[in-house]
């Protein structure tokens, strides 16, 4: 299987993400709406909701709605509040030794699912380099020009809840905060929709991982290694690998000559690789947040941008026959 990947600059939503938009509107509605789920909410209820957790966000909100013109449908999908369940894997880890601070994760994700765009934005004049995710605002995990680093994971919990999507909620902390601890503040009073888990760094080092769910109180975290779960490990069960892939990163965290390429080499190797169908590892991403870099990785290939030197462009990968 292939998979196309770019890289682009885009400092506002604008006529082109409109284009893109529409064509994968379908996508994005199957994104937020799920299989099963209760009535969504009106367009009203969403912006009021942005509104009172995400004020900052909304003139950006306002104008993507008026991009795309009077359709309440489309004004849902964009505030990302209350969507359906969705399936998402992950590994990541800190990195606090020679060449750290860094964040290193793996996304695993059905590639059919995941967009193609890595992307620079300047919503509000600050920088912020991300993988982007439909439909609008969308960030699976990124790192803005103050050095604060964000990037999420499955929680492992099924409950649905009335807030919003992880996805734009490490926006918003990328668009607003500065510092680990603005944005676990941020993180911690933002009402999240499904269990989730946000690892965050900056470039003083300091690090934390927040684990959210809509039936719980939000929990910091020191742990330097996150998966799939939360403060309790899955039952060994086929195809989830949470607990063995968590054990994994910690091992190689505590090795005494464990080196920052060595363990980026690890995420390219099982059980924290992935080759299979609806649970692949679309790509890694190395973050080092002192140097305003990040490292995009897929085995024999790597694809370096900076604040000071980003570079559009575009890759296929070939991911071969997956496993089934």
């Amino acid at each position: 299987m292939h998979k196309r990947y770019v890289v682009t600059q885009e400092d506002r939503p604008g006529e082109a993400w409109l284009a893109r938009f529409n064509a994968g509107r379908e996508a994005a509605e199957r994104w937020y709406r799920g299989e099963c789920r209760t009535a969504p909410p009106t367009a009203t209820e969403c912006r009021l909701a942005l509104q009172r957790h995400m004020p900052e966000l909304l003139p950006h909100y306002d104008e993507a709605c008026a991009l795309v013109g009077d359709d309440e449908a489309a004004h849902c999908l964009l505030s990302h509040y209350r969507p359906a369940l969705s399936p998402m894997g992950c590994s990541q880890a800190v990195w606090l030794g020679e060449g750290g601070p860094a964040l290193i994760r793996n996304m695993d994700f059905p590639l059919d699912m995941i967009t193609e765009r890595f992307e620079l934005t300047a919503w509000s004049g600050k920088r912020v380099m991300a993988k982007a995710q439909r439909p609008w605002g969308g960030c699976l995990d990124g790192m803005n020009e103050d050095g604060l680093v964000a990037s999420l994971t499955a929680g492992g919990g099924q409950s649905q809840g009335l807030g919003f999507s992880v996805i734009l909620m490490l926006r918003y902390v990328l668009e607003t905060c500065r510092r680990v601890d603005e944005a676990v503040e941020a993180l911690s009073r933002i009402p999240i929709a499904l269990s989730q888990n946000v690892t965050l760094l900056d470039r003083s080092g300091a690090y934390a991982t927040v684990f959210l769910g809509p039936d719980r109180a939000p929990v910091v975290s020191r742990v330097a290694a996150c998966t799939n779960h939360q403060e309790t490990p899955p039952q060994p069960r086929a195809g989830n690998t949470s607990a063995e892939r968590l054990q994994t990163l910690l091992a190689a965290l505590d090795e005494p000559a464990m080196a920052l390429a060595s363990l980026i080499a690890r995420f390219l190797e099982p059980p924290l690789y992935s080759r299979r169908v609806g649970f692949t590892t679309a790509y890694t991403a190395v973050y080092r947040p002192a140097e305003g870099r990040v490292d995009y990785l897929w085995p024999g290939r790597s694809w370096c941008q900076r604040f000071d030197r980003f570079v559009a462009g575009e890759y296929v990968h070939d991911f071969g026959e997956l496993e089934t």
